[in-house]
C-alpha cells in the first residue's frame, strides 16, 4: 500500500496509490545518480498486462474504508518514453478497474523531454490524475554534469503542454547533486514556484551502489551533503513552496528494506524519516524565533501546537526540547496539544508573553 506523504496534516485526503514500478524503462540513458532497481526493488523489465492487473487487484484487497480516490501510479521509469505499444498495453491493463469503479485515476512519472502532443494524446485512453516530471534541477550546468539529457527549457515547455491539457502537474527536484549549492538549489526552487505545479517532491541526493555517482564518490570527485546540511536546505525549500501554496508531498526516498541495507546506499543523507526531520527542523526554528522575543529567559515555557504535530515539535528523541532548554536556559518546557491551533502554527507562552507564527513564515528554517 502507498499513499502520498503530505507530511503535514493540513493537506486534503490522500489518494490510495497502487504503485507499478518500471525501473529505467523508457529511459534513453542513465543519469549519474540513478539506480532505480535498488530504489524500487524491481527488475528493469516492463511488467506484463497480467502482472499489472494482478498487482492492482492485490492492492485493492488492502484498501480499507474511508480512503480517498484510488490511483494507479507508474513510477521509476520514463513512462512516456516507452514505445507506443507498451504505453497502450499498460493503460489498457487498467481499464477493467475503471469500468468497475475500483480505480479512479492514473498518474505517471516521466521526463520533461518526452512530453509531446502525440504522447499526451495516448493518455486520453484513461482518466489521468497527474503527471510527474523528473525536473531534478533548473540549472542547465548541473543537468549536464549529471548527464540528465534535458534542459530547464524542456521542463518549462513540458509544464506548459501539460497545463494546456488541464492535467495536474507534479515536479520532482533534487538537492545536493554534483555542482549544486544551497544557492542553486534555492534558484531551482524559485524557478519551480514560477511554474506553479500542483505539488512537488524533494529528494536529497544519495550515493547508490552501481551508479556513476558511486564511482565519482570513490574517486573523491563527489562529496554528498551531510544529514544536517540536507535537512536545513530542504527545510528552506519546504518553507518556500508552502508560502506559495504548493504542497510538498514527499521529502526523501521512500524507506524500504533494500535502502535500509548498508550496502545499497554508500553515502549521503538517507533517513527513513527524513520528512519528519525536516518538519521538526521547521518547528524548532519557529519556536526559536518566538522565544527570542520572550522577556523572562528562565521562566517556564509552554509551546502549543496541533495534537498531530506533537512529535514534530518534540523532535526525534525529544531533541528539539533539549535544544530549546539549553539555548534559552529553560528548566521547564512543555509541549501542549492544542486542537485550536492551525496545523502549521506554533505558539509560545512564557509568563505574560504569548506569540504565534507559522512554520512557513519568512525567515523560519534559517
Amino acid at each position: 500500500m502507498m499513499s502520498e506523504n503530505t507530511d503535514l496534516p493540513s493537506a486534503p485526503q490522500k489518494p490510495f496509490i497502487i504503485p507499478v514500478f518500471l525501473p529505467h524503462a523508457g529511459c534513453p540513458h542513465r543519469c549519474a545518480f540513478c539506480n532505480q532497481s535498488e530504489i524500487t526493488q524491481s527488475s528493469g523489465s516492463v511488467p506484463s498486462s497480467a502482472a499489472v492487473g494482478s498487482r492492482i487487484a492485490t492492492f485493492l484487497n488492502y484498501k480499507g474504508g474511508g480512503r480517498g480516490e484510488v490511483q494507479v501510479a507508474f513510477y521509476g521509469g520514463n513512462f512516456l518514453g516507452l514505445t507506443v505499444s507498451e504505453i497502450q498495453r499498460l493503460l489498457a491493463a487498467t481499464e477493467p478497474f475503471f469500468r468497475e469503479g475500483s480505480v479512479h485515476g492514473i498518474r505517471c512519472s516521466t521526463r520533461p523531454d518526452t512530453i509531446t502532443p502525440d504522447r499526451l494524446d495516448l493518455l486520453s485512453m484513461v482518466p489521468v490524475s497527474a503527471v510527474e516530471l523528473g525536473v531534478q534541477s533548473m540549472d542547465d550546468r548541473i543537468l549536464a554534469r549529471v548527464r540528465r539529457g534535458h534542459t530547464a527549457a524542456d521542463t518549462r515547455e513540458a509544464v506548459r503542454q501539460l497545463k494546456s491539457r488541464g492535467l495536474k502537474v507534479g515536479l520532482q527536484t533534487m538537492v545536493g547533486l554534483p555542482g549544486d549549492t544551497s544557492e542553486t538549489a534555492m534558484e531551482t526552487a524559485r524557478a519551480i514556484v514560477d511554474l506553479a505545479p500542483d505539488f512537488v517532491r524533494i529528494y536529497p541526493t544519495v550515493v547508490l551502489k552501481n551508479s556513476l555517482l558511486a564511482h565519482w564518490y570513490r574517486q573523491g570527485r563527489y562529496v554528498p551533503l551531510s544529514m544536517e546540511e540536507a535537512v536545513s536546505l530542504v527545510a528552506h525549500l519546504h518553507a518556500l513552496f508552502s508560502r506559495h501554496g504548493i504542497p510538498v508531498i514527499r521529502m526523501g526516498l521512500q524507506a524500504s528494506s533494500t535502502l535500509d541495507d548498508a550496502e545499497t546506499i554508500l553515502a549521503g543523507p538517507y533517513h527513513p524519516a527524513f520528512g519528519h526531520l525536516v518538519l521538526s527542523k521547521l518547528f524548532l526554528s519557529c519556536a526559536v524565533r518566538l522565544l527570542d522575543k520572550a522577556v523572562q529567559p528562565s521562566a517556564p515555557v509552554a509551546i502549543h501546537v496541533h495534537p498531530r504535530n506533537i512529535s514534530k515539535m518534540r523532535g526525534l528523541g525529544n531533541k528539539n526540547i533539549e535544544i530549546l532548554k539549553e539555548l534559552f536556559h529553560i528548566d521547564t518546557l512543555g509541549i501542549v496539544p492544542d486542537s485550536d491551533m492551525a496545523m502549521t502554527a506554533v505558539r509560545a507562552v512564557q509568563g505574560g508573553f504569548s506569540d504565534e507564527r507559522a512554520i512557513d513564515d519568512e525567515g523560519v528554517g534559517q
